[in-house]
């Protein structure tokens, strides 16, 4: 199945003042088998769109469909059970539970729709082996390293096999040397079902993805040029 993500007309104005556009009445098809990247400066929109993306922010006009499905942003129910099973969401500060190890950071999405605590054990066990951290699943995100905490959240976000990833700046408190490894990571989890979108400040990164963006005053700007 070829899933997309189709947004039409979005406008996002701020709520203190509505005459600031975030988001310009920009249209774009999102579609899967390839991975976009998001650069702009900081106030450009990227991260506005990333949480519309989401469906953790609502847009002030416009709509979002995902797979044919018209997103209703008024059912939080639906839209929290699309986010849970759909998306995975990859945050820079991480947004790890601190008072829980590795590994209950990430089977915890998947019990709470699977209600299996053994299977969630099992998949999450799977997934940090692939990581290369089976040796630091009962550590806590205070005695693991910034690339370390950045591959558990990832790890997280994959827990429930989302059709769609979201990534705000993934890289931002990292060395470039962390950093690569972490991308290293998001390229190899391209498949042909799968959309994942970045967003970051940085253009070595920016330009592996497939598609590039450019957010300038809420517009998205198309590019297949390489960013200097």
């Amino acid at each position: 199945m070829n899933n997309f993500i189709k947004i039409k007309n979005i406008i996002k104005k701020y709520e203190k003042n509505k005459s600031i556009k975030v988001l310009n009445d920009i249209s774009f098809k999102f579609e899967s088998g390839k991975i976009y990247s998001i650069i702009g400066p900081s106030g450009s929109g990227k991260s506005t769109l990333l949480n519309l993306l989401s469906l953790i922010d609502t847009p002030s006009s416009g709509t979002i469909e995902i797979n044919n499905n018209k997103v209703n942003f008024e059912n939080k129910i639906i839209n929290d059970d699309i986010r849970a099973k759909k998306i995975g969401i990859i945050y820079q500060d991480k947004n790890l539970l601190s008072d829980f190890t590795a590994m209950e950071n990430v089977y915890l999405p998947n019990l709470l729709l699977s209600n299996d605590q053994n299977s969630s054990i099992i998949i999450a066990k799977k997934i940090i082996k692939n990581f290369g951290l089976s040796s630091r699943l009962n550590h806590f995100p205070s005695e693991l390293s910034g690339g370390e905490n950045q591959r558990i959240a990832i790890a997280r976000a994959l827990i429930n096999n989302p059709e769609i990833i979201l990534a705000d700046e993934p890289t931002g408190s990292l060395d470039f040397e962390n950093a690569k490894q972490v991308f290293k990571i998001l390229l190899n989890l391209k498949n042909k079902n799968r959309i994942i979108i970045f967003a970051t400040h940085n253009r070595y990164f920016a330009n592996m993805a497939d598609c590039k963006i450019k957010m300038i005053g809420g517009k998205m700007n198309i590019t297949n040029e390489r960013f200097n």
